[in-house]
C-alpha cells in the first residue's frame, strides 16, 4: 500500500448455503410439511393457514425454545429390536444395550468389571439411521497395533498392549440437526493501511488500522450438525474421528446390531441441540467475519434465529480398545467407515527425559566445535 488511508473498499459479498431444492420442513404450528423458500418473506403451511414470518432485520428476532422448534415433529420410542436388555457401568457410566449372545464381564468403554445384572431395556427414541461398519476387526486390530507401536514416548510395558489386539465392536448414538438460520450482526472492520514516521537512521514504516463500523446479515443453512449423544467417550477423540460419511446413512434396521453392542444415548435431544447451537453460533461467526472482510474484524453482537429445524437419532460404527494402566484407564477408537485411528495414551517420563537429555548433549556438542573451529 501506499503512504495515507486508504479508501474503504466495499463489503464483501458471499452466497449463503441454503436448502437443496424441494427440501421439507415442520410447520411450527401443526408439523406438517412445509416447502422452504428461502427467499421468501413468510411460509404459509397449506394445511392449517399458519403463516411463518421469517425475520427481516434484527429487531424481528425471536428466540424459540428447543420444545417450540420441535413439539410437532414425530417422535418414535420403543425398544430397540435385537437387544436383550441394558447394562450400566459403574466405572464409566455407560448404559451398553446387550445381546445376550455378546454379554461381557467387561465394559467396552472402559474394561470396568461389569458387576450390575442385566436389567429390562427401557423404551427410548429410536434410531432412524445406522451408518453399517465397514472396517473389518482384523483391519482395526492391524490399525490398533500400528497406532500403539508409534506411541515413542509410552512404557514399554503400554506398547506390548499392541499384542493384544483386543478390540470391541460398538454403535454410538449421535443426534444430527438441520436448521435455517438468520442472523444479524454489528462490528467493526479494520483496514490496514502504513505511514512513514521518523527520520534519519529512525525513519520506518509503521501500521495502522482504520476502524469502520459495520452492519449486516447473514443466512446459513445447517445440514446435519453432528453431536455425539454419549458421555462415555472423551470429546476430543470422538470430534477427531470425523468426518463420517452420512451420505452413506441406512435406514435402521435391526440386523445392523447383530453382533456389536449398542449404546443408549445419555445426551437427550434437548442437550444435544444445545451443544449443537453453540457450534452453529461458532460457523456463523466465522461468516460474519468473512462479510465484514478487511484485515481485522470486530464483532459487537450478532443476532440469530433459528428456525424450521429438524433432527435425528443415528448410530455409527467404531471399534474401541480399552486399557487400565496404573489404575487410569486409557481408550482407543477406530472409525469403522474410515480406519481413523485416535486415542489416548501414558506417557514415559524417563523416556522424554533421556531424549531432552540427548538434545541438550548434541547442542552442547555442536557449541563445542564451533568454538574450537
Amino acid at each position: 500500500m501506499t503512504d495515507g488511508v486508504p479508501p474503504l473498499p466495499p463489503m464483501e459479498v458471499e452466497e449463503q448455503p441454503t436448502p437443496r431444492a424441494g427440501r421439507e420442513f415442520p410447520c411450527e404450528q401443526c408439523g406438517a410439511a412445509l416447502a422452504f423458500d428461502p427467499g421468501a418473506s413468510v411460509l404459509s403451511c397449506a394445511y392449517c393457514g399458519h403463516k411463518q414470518t421469517i425475520p427481516q432485520c434484527a429487531e424481528d428476532v425471536r428466540e424459540m425454545s428447543f420444545e417450540e422448534l420441535a413439539a410437532h415433529i414425530q417422535v418414535d420410542n420403543g425398544v430397540v429390536g435385537g437387544v436383550d436388555g441394558e447394562r450400566r457401568c459403574d466405572g464409566c457410566g455407560a448404559m451398553v444395550l446387550i445381546n445376550k449372545k455378546l454379554a461381557t464381564d467387561a465394559c467396552p468403554f472402559c474394561g470396568t468389571h461389569l458387576d450390575n445384572p442385566i436389567s429390562a431395556t427401557r423404551p427410548m427414541m429410536m434410531p432412524q439411521a445406522v451408518l453399517p461398519f465397514a472396517i473389518t476387526e482384523a483391519a482395526a486390530k492391524d490399525g490398533f497395533r500400528k497406532w500403539v507401536r508409534s506411541r515413542w514416548f509410552a512404557p514399554n510395558s503400554f506398547s506390548r498392549m499392541a499384542d493384544l489386539g483386543r478390540v470391541s465392536g460398538l454403535y454410538v448414538p449421535y443426534w444430527t440437526y438441520d436448521s435455517m438460520t438468520w442472523s444479524w450482526f454489528t462490528g467493526e472492520r479494520g483496514d490496514a493501511y502504513y505511514v512513514t514516521v521518523g527520520s534519519g537512521k529512525n525513519r520506518r514504516r509503521e501500521r495502522r488500522v482504520r476502524w469502520t463500523h459495520v452492519s449486516g446479515q447473514v443466512n446459513h443453512f445447517f445440514d446435519d450438525v453432528l453431536v455425539c449423544a454419549s458421555h462415555s467417550v472423551p470429546d476430543k477423540l470422538v470430534v477427531a474421528l470425523e468426518p463420517w460419511d452420512l451420505n452413506a446413512l441406512q435406514s435402521y434396521r435391526t440386523d445392523f446390531l447383530s453382533g456389536f453392542q449398542t449404546e443408549r444415548y445419555q445426551v437427550d435431544a434437548k442437550e444435544g441441540f444445545g451443544i449443537a447451537r453453540k457450534i452453529m453460533d461458532e460457523v456463523i461467526r466465522g461468516l460474519v467475519r468473512r462479510r465484514i472482510g478487511g484485515d481485522e474484524q470486530r464483532i459487537h453482537s450478532v443476532r440469530t434465529q433459528v428456525g424450521n429445524i429438524t433432527f435425528k437419532h443415528v448410530l455409527l460404527p467404531i471399534w474401541l480398545a480399552a486399557y487400565r494402566y496404573q489404575n487410569k484407564t486409557f481408550r482407543v477408537l477406530i472409525n469403522a467407515r474410515t480406519g481413523e485411528v485416535q486415542g489416548e495414551r501414558p506417557w514415559s517420563w524417563i523416556k522424554i527425559t533421556l531424549a531432552v537429555l540427548v538434545v541438550l548433549a548434541i547442542i552442547g556438542a555442536i557449541v563445542a566445535v564451533s568454538k574450537n573451529s
